[in-house]
């Protein structure tokens, strides 16, 4: 297959949606060679990845009016099924390919209606790789067309067509067009095949925020408990239900949301947006229903906007008159909440995960929108508005005392270049790409593990007792607290949400290593660690620097032989391997990282040749928002209702 690219932009078939509509960019050898470059890797992102592929295609046909329902089965086999009701993909012989057009969308890498601008106007689907990838990925995929009055089947293996495109019969007179996509990922490329439903889940409800005309439904056949196998979503507010979901656990400080929707441009923008009296600035955004983690123009001209629309406000209604101090953009985003999604034509995005954009016409577009409409906004809702300017101020008050804060401990010469905390233990290394920090609980297990540690390339921090939990708190009060200034010195970049931007070319560690106890405590203060790391140093987990040690529970003794185990199986298989030979097995449960003496603490959880490390994610920005925010929130009811919905995952240590 050449890399030529064919342009055929003629129509025909259903709708103008033919076969001279599906366009050839280049040839499928190389993804069963390596998966990575196309889908991102071959964990458990890489594997749901596939079905968002499928779905996008979907989602596409919605965008361009002609699909309302989509449904998603993880079968009990393990394989997956995506239908929708659209115009189904053409099956008429495709006019350069010489074979149906169905066998090129489904065989050809880059090849579909998206690549042509007459066929879909807007697309979230061009990820690089299209359903194609997902064939080339599967032991096998059956895809089914109603169209065209008959219903056509072809059959796939790892990419291949095993069949031609089959007609099986007539459609029935009561019969919807559609596609419906089943595949079986290849186990021999996934280091694992089991779809998460929650995943799933996440992904397919924010779509139905972004896409209010459509129902989409996520159902798991190897689920047997009814209540919990099935969910439908359909949202007919759209983004404002989306602002009211991620805001379940936030107290709003007015009751409308604000909404924005105008159609009429060359960018089509719909935002929603909210205050609570929290502290922390939770801005969603999307292109063509891709979430943009990184931002890009649009949020760009949406933050200048919301800055300009607000201060000029209130110096216009005299609301600064008692205010003597500068208002940063910062100031104008504590506490907001808000999702921005824009319809780009032809999106350019920084890099192939598609998580920036760059087209610069976006932004004067989205600040010009936004302006208009929140000034209007402001100027109806006096009393609201009156409410967001206070705050705005109180934030502005806060940034002040935190900056006098962290003067007062630069003067000690704790933030400065030269002042590293005393209890640090540094590492000889200057090399930030091999030092690794480990943030290690209580000064006993500290003790242990700097004499366990390679000094070259090894620093550890103890942490004593529980840092602060930083989601009820403000920036002043944080740079107060002793343990996360410590953090931050030993780090080197600043926070992310002060004053100064966060400068990741200062960092001094590469692996960043959340070392705890295996017990309630540990977990606990783990968790509030990863509060702080996601509520003001989330780029350090974005970039994967971020781990998670996972110390042994067993340690399975029998005369001089030991093993370690660090699930119940290996323990059950330790435990029968010594019981073959003679001697007395004894078994030890660490509960802490002090009962281990240095040799053991380096050979388990310490030396890079034999640790278990988990490296922090962020796989949905909404879901880690709320996971966050019911956890460590003040509102009890939804932590109530969370921990009853996930009680039976839960390990137990009594």
């Amino acid at each position: 297959m050449s890399d030529e690219i064919l342009t055929l932009a003629d129509g025909n078939g259903a709708n103008g949606y033919g076969a001279a509509n599906i366009q050839v960019l280049e040839g499928l050898e190389a993804v069963r060679k390596r998966p990575a470059m196309y889908i991102g890797d071959v964990g458990m992102r890489g594997l749901h990845h596939l079905v968002y592929e499928v779905v996008d295609n979907s989602i596409d046909e919605a965008l361009a009016g002609y699909c309302d329902t989509i449904e998603v089965v993880i079968n009990e086999d393990g394989s997956i099924t995506v239908s929708d009701n659209g115009r189904g993909i053409p099956v008429e012989v495709h006019p350069s390919e010489g074979r149906s057009a169905l066998e090129v969308v489904m065989t050809v890498l880059h090849a579909g209606g998206k690549f042509d601008k007459n066929t879909y106007k807007v697309s979230g689907g061009l990820h690089g790789v299209g359903v194609s990838c997902v064939n080339a990925l599967s032991t096998q995929l059956v895809a089914t067309v109603k169209r065209d009055g008959a219903v056509y089947r072809q059959k796939y293996a790892f990419g291949k067509p095993l069949t031609p495109v089959e007609r099986l019969r007539d459609m029935e007179p009561d019969e919807k067009t559609g596609t419906t996509v089943q595949f079986w990922p290849d186990p021999e490329i996934f280091k694992s095949v089991d779809f998460r439903f929650s995943t799933l889940s996440e992904r397919l409800r924010e779509l139905a925020y972004l896409n209010k005309q459509v129902t989409i439904s996520i159902e798991d056949r190897r689920e047997e408990d009814e209540e919990l196998r099935r969910e439908t979503y359909h949202f007919e507010g759209g983004i404002i239900e989306f602002v009211h979901y991620l805001d379940e656990t936030r107290t709003p400080i007015h009751d409308e949301t604000i909404y924005i929707e105008d159609q009429s441009g060359d960018v089509p923008v719909e935002l929603a947006m909210r205050y609570n009296d929290g502290y922390t600035e939770n801005v969603l955004s999307f292109v063509n229903n891709i979430n943009t983690h990184e931002g890009g123009t649009h949020v760009s001209g949406f933050r200048r906007a919301l800055t300009r629309a607000l201060k000029t406000y209130a110096e216009r209604n005299n609301l600064l008159k008692n205010f003597k101090g500068d208002l940063s953009g910062d100031d104008f985003r504590e506490g907001l909440t808000a999702v921005i999604s824009v319809k780009v034509a032809e999106p350019q995005f920084e890099g192939q995960t598609k998580t920036k954009l760059g087209n610069s016409d976006v932004e004067g577009i989205i600040a010009s929108i936004v302006h208009e409409k929140l000034a209007q906004w402001l100027e109806d809702h006096p009393k609201e508005a009156r409410r967001v300017v206070d705050k705005v101020v109180l934030a502005a008050q806060a940034r002040a005392a935190a900056r006098k804060a962290r003067e007062l401990v630069q003067r000690k010469g704790a933030f400065s270049g030269g002042g590293l905390p005393g209890k640090l233990a540094d590492c000889a290394s200057k090399e930030a790409s091999e030092s690794e920090l480990f943030l290690v609980e209580g000064d006993s297990a500290g003790g242990s593990a700097k004499q366990a540690r390679d000094r070259h390339f090894q620093a550890i921090l103890p942490l004593r007792g529980k840092i602060l939990n930083v989601e009820k708190a403000r920036l002043d009060k944080i740079l107060e607290n002793d343990e996360i200034k410590n953090v931050v010195t030993a780090l080197g970049t600043g926070l992310a949400t002060s004053e100064e931007e966060l400068d990741l070319s200062k960092l001094r560690y590469h692996k960043i290593v959340l070392m705890t106890d295996a017990d309630v405590d540990g977990a606990h203060i783990r968790t509030l660690l990863l509060t702080f790391f996601y509520r003001h140093l989330r780029a350090l987990i974005e970039r994967g620097y971020i781990y998670i040690a996972l110390p042994p529970l067993y340690r399975v003794k029998r005369g001089k032989d030991e093993q370690y185990a660090w699930t119940e199986e290996q323990l059950q298989e330790a435990v029968a391997q010594f019981s073959d030979s003679k001697g007395k097995v004894t078994i030890q449960r660490y509960k802490g990282l002090g009962e281990m003496n240095p040799e053991q603490l380096w050979e388990t959880t310490m030396d890079p040749e034999k640790r278990v490390l988990q490296q922090v994610t962020i796989e949905d920005a909404a879901a880690s928002d709320r996971v966050f925010s019911t956890l460590m929130g003040d509102a009890v009811e939804p932590r109530r209702k969370f921990i009853e919905r996930n009680a039976k995952y839960a390990t137990l240590d009594v």
